[in-house]
């Protein structure tokens, strides 16, 4: 669905492997333009008609500088694939293009998007985890728009039938929770825990997020992968034993966003990850979901404490390709403005990108888990940032799922997974 393409984004879609080059990254960025005119906006679905809406008031003001809507494909990887070539073939069809965040690096390195003057975007009132993702080495290449990470959903009727009073903050509270759970009547049958384990980008999240919330990284910051660590295999042995204890149910190694959502929803899951997406339909009060009224959300546990989530989110770019860049360059300040996020949240359950809407009473009141949101993203970290990062996550899948499976242990997945990602570093 595409809500969950949006933020989780992106964390589902990016199987595709990397299509030719486009140039060194070496290399010094295109010179921006200062073209003036009519542009082309290339982005998502726009199913409720808010982003048209909100173009239309740009065009009303904007006469001889009116945007053009593009709607790209819902499938990720179609998406993605159809920006690259547009690229490759330095093609002016589109003037701003919605990134998934995890394309950033890519597309900035292959001088297809440009650097953005940071002056005309206030870069200190977005949510400062948001920001890094539309940067490369230091410079600012892709505006925020929207953002999220994983967050915690726990059924709160059966914890608090089980005398558990607060939601787990560290991995061994949330399986003392559990066990508690399962005792109780209301509990019998019901799995513990269950996020995105399949063979595809919401494992390499989900592997991420235990690397992370066990004190380690999958990249450092020069950009060298760190999975052999003591910290790193702690991430990757919590998601082995999870399957092997039995706090993970053995179909997980099947599971993606909306498996598990239903899952969760149907009232088979204590604890489930999963993106704020999830809220909404949870919610939902006309019998499509068991635990209306009976659930809540919290920040995902950790080794030792609360863990660290996986940035999701879109971001606007300029393409290094376009006739009118000065003109794609306001609209993207436009697009991306407080005043326009805030309608634009008022329609749409997106998170979106700048820090003020999660302390803003009437958006809380709408989206009542902004609050926690706001306090997982102040943790939360981007995937790696890496230029070859479709070959980075197929890699991190295939050692991962052979650990989880049974075929490797940690030690050896690990050392492996630390080959295969050393050969692909920048």
């Amino acid at each position: 669905m595409t809500t969950r393409i949006l933020w989780g984004g992106a964390a589902v879609v990016l199987a595709l492997g990397l299509a030719g080059c486009g140039g060194s990254e070496k290399k010094t960025p295109a010179a921006t333009n200062q073209g003036r005119g009519p542009i082309t906006f290339a982005t998502g679905k726009d199913l409720s008609g808010t982003i048209q809406k909100l173009v239309g008031r740009w065009n009303a003001q904007h006469p001889n500088e009116k945007v053009r809507l593009v709607e790209l494909p819902e499938d990720g990887d179609q998406t993605r694939q159809q920006l690259v070539q547009n690229a490759q073939i330095k093609s002016s069809a589109y003037d701003v293009i919605r990134l998934d965040a995890v394309w950033t690096a890519e597309f900035a390195a292959r001088r297809w998007v440009l650097p953005l003057p940071e002056d005309k975007l206030a870069p200190g009132t977005f949510v400062p985890a948001a920001l890094e993702t539309g940067k490369y080495r230091g410079k600012l290449y892709a505006a925020p728009w929207l953002t999220g990470t994983g967050i915690l959903y726990y059924r709160k009727d059966l914890l608090s039938a089980a005398g558990v009073k607060e939601p787990p903050t560290t991995w061994a509270a949330l399986r003392d929770a559990c066990d508690k759970v399962k005792k109780t009547s209301q509990g019998k049958g019901a799995d513990c825990y269950a996020g995105q384990y399949d063979k595809y980008e919401g494992l390499t999240v989900n592997y991420s997020e235990a690397v992370q919330s066990a004190g380690g990284q999958v990249f450092d910051a020069a950009g060298k992968p760190q999975v052999n660590t003591a910290q790193a295999k702690a991430g990757l042995q919590f998601l082995v034993d999870g399957f092997k204890q039995g706090l993970i149910p053995s179909k997980g190694v099947t599971l993606k966003e909306e498996e598990s959502r239903r899952a969760f929803q149907d009232g088979k899951l204590v604890f489930h990850r999963n993106w704020a997406y999830v809220y909404a339909l949870a919610s939902a009060k006309d019998g499509s979901s068991k635990v209306n009224g009976k659930f809540d959300v919290a920040p995902l546990p950790g080794k030792d404490g609360p863990g660290s989530g996986t940035l999701g989110g879109n971001n606007l770019a300029v393409s290094a390709f376009s006739k009118h860049q000065a003109s794609a360059r306001d609209f993207i300040a436009y697009i991306v403005s407080l005043d326009v996020q805030r309608e634009y949240g008022r329609e749409q359950s997106f998170p979106l990108s700048r820090g003020a809407l999660y302390d803003d009473p009437a958006m809380i009141k709408l989206y009542p888990y902004l609050p926690v949101l706001k306090k997982s993203l102040e943790t939360a970290r981007p995937r790696p940032v890496a230029v070859k990062y479709s070959q980075v996550s197929a890699a991190v899948q295939d050692q991962v799922t052979a650990a989880v499976t049974g075929r490797k242990s940690v030690d050896q997945a690990s050392a492996d997974l630390q080959v295969a990602l050393s050969g692909l570093a920048d």
